[in-house]
């Protein structure tokens, strides 16, 4: 289904600099959950082309990681990993960047995977990206740390949601005002890890 690509968010996007029209569902996301504060260690999974980095960045000003299967092109200040969040090798190598910082307070996840066009493979698909990503934040966020995660919605959301309950004291399904009135997609928000 062609889209609109022209919206507010895209327009608002290019004119303030960011990489993609997702940056304002992060803000909006943290503006409500405040799950991203000064000085977090925030890792970013599926993070190209970079548009969730920026922002994070810019509420942390600490270390920020983005990891993707694309090259992610160079922000200031941030530090890029090329790799595939379903390969077990990947967190064996975001481990070896963060151990000496004591873990993540914060991981990110607002990829997507290559879509079909058949709703059950894509929803399938998409519930795998997320529990890879659930899988990631479990190995490496700190104890009380937050994880934000994009699902595509259909009928195994509920499970994933449940999945994520059992390692959060706070879980929450919410819809950004930039996602698109179209879209099926939504964010779990995860706080207080334990």
């Amino acid at each position: 289904m062609p889209r609109k690509r022209e919206d507010y968010f895209y327009r608002k996007a290019k004119k303030e600099g960011y990489r993609s029209r997702a940056s304002y569902k992060l803000q909006q996301i943290n503006a409500k959950y405040n799950v991203i504060r000064p000085d977090n260690i925030v890792v970013d999974l599926g993070a190209a082309p970079g548009g969730w980095l920026q922002v994070a960045k810019e509420i942390s000003g600490g270390f920020v990681m983005g990891i993707d299967i694309q090259e992610i092109e160079p922000i200031e200040g941030v530090e890029n990993l090329l790799g595939d969040i379903t390969d077990p090798s990947t967190l064996k190598k975001i481990q070896g960047l963060i151990e000496n910082m004591g873990g993540a307070d914060v991981v990110i996840c607002d990829a997507s995977p290559n879509l079909s066009g058949n709703w059950s493979l894509d929803h399938a698909r998409s519930i795998g990206l997320c529990n890879s990503a659930l899988k990631i934040a479990i190995n490496i966020l700190k104890p009380d740390g937050n994880f934000v995660v994009k699902v595509f919605q259909g009928d195994m959301f509920s499970n994933f949601l449940a999945a994520v309950k059992k390692h959060f004291r706070f879980t929450k399904a919410y819809g950004p005002k930039a996602s698109r009135k179209e879209s099926a997609e939504i964010y779990v928000i995860g706080k207080g890890f334990f």
